[in-house]
C-alpha cells in the first residue's frame, strides 16, 4: 500500500509542483495589484516551483524566465523599499513610460526575442537535452515577460498591458502542453492584469501625499 501511494505521488509530482506554483502565484498577483511589498517573496516561491515544472515540460525559455524572476524579485524588493526617494521606505510612485522610452523598449524586446529563438534552437543540442517545443511562442512570451517584470520592479503602469498580451498567448501554449492548472492561473492572470491596470491608473490620477501636504501648506 505504501509503495503504491509513493508511486502515485511520484507519477503526479509535476502536478503537485504546479499546484504549489499556482497557489503562490495567486498570492503574488493579489499583492502586486495592491502594491504590497510581500509580492516579492511570494514571487520567489512561485519561480522555484515553476522552474521544476517547465523543465519537465521542456519549455526551456519559460524555465530560464523563472530564474530571471528570482533575480529581479530581489531587485524589485529593494527598489520598492528604497527607490522612492526622500529617505522614506516603500514610497515609490506609479509612473508611465515616457515617449522616448517606448521605441527603446520595443527594440530591447525585439532583440531579446531573437536571442531566445537562437538559444532555444541550438542550446538543447549543445546540452544534449530534448529539443524545445513551440520555441517561437515560448521566446515571444518569455521576452515579453522579461520586459514586463522589469517594468513592474520600476512600478511602470504599462507593465500590465504587456502582461495581458503575454498571458493570453501563454494560455494557448499551456493548453497544448496539458498544464491545465496553469491555464486556470493564466485566465486569472489575464483578468487581474486588467484590474491591475485600472487600479494603478486610478491611483496615478489621485494626488500624492506630498502634493496634499503642499496644498494644505
Amino acid at each position: 500500500m505504501t509503495e503504491t501511494v509513493t508511486q502515485w505521488l511520484l507519477a503526479h509530482e509535476t502536478f503537485f509542483m504546479e499546484a504549489l506554483g499556482v497557489f503562490f502565484a495567486l498570492i503574488y498577483l493579489w499583492f502586486s495589484i495592491r502594491q504590497k511589498i510581500w509580492l516579492w517573496p511570494f514571487g520567489i516561491l512561485t519561480s522555484f516551483f515553476y522552474i521544476l515544472v517547465f523543465y519537465r515540460s521542456r519549455l526551456y525559455a519559460d524555465m530560464g524566465l523563472q530564474v530571471y524572476y528570482l533575480v529581479v524579485s530581489f531587485y524589485g524588493w529593494y527598489h520598492w523599499l528604497f527607490g522612492g526617494g526622500g529617505g522614506r521606505r516603500d514610497a515609490l510612485p506609479v509612473t508611465r513610460l515616457s515617449r522616448p522610452q517606448l521605441p527603446v523598449l520595443a527594440a530591447v524586446t525585439f532583440a531579446i526575442y531573437w536571442i531566445l529563438v537562437f538559444l532555444l534552437t541550438y542550446m538543447p543540442q549543445w546540452l544534449d537535452v530534448p529539443p524545445s517545443q513551440m520555441r517561437y511562442w515560448d521566446a515571444f512570451t518569455t521576452a515579453g515577460s522579461i520586459v514586463a517584470t522589469w517594468l513592474l520592479a520600476r512600478k511602470k503602469l504599462e507593465q500590465w498591458l504587456i502582461w495581458i498580451v503575454v498571458d493570453l498567448v501563454s494560455m494557448g501554449m499551456y493548453i497544448y502542453k496539458g498544464l491545465f492548472l496553469t491555464v486556470f492561473l493564466f485566465i486569472v492572470y489575464t483578468v487581474m492584469a486588467v484590474v491591475g491596470y485600472l487600479t494603478w491608473k486610478k491611483e496615478m490620477q489621485q494626488p500624492t501625499r506630498s502634493e496634499k501636504e503642499n496644498h494644505h501648506g
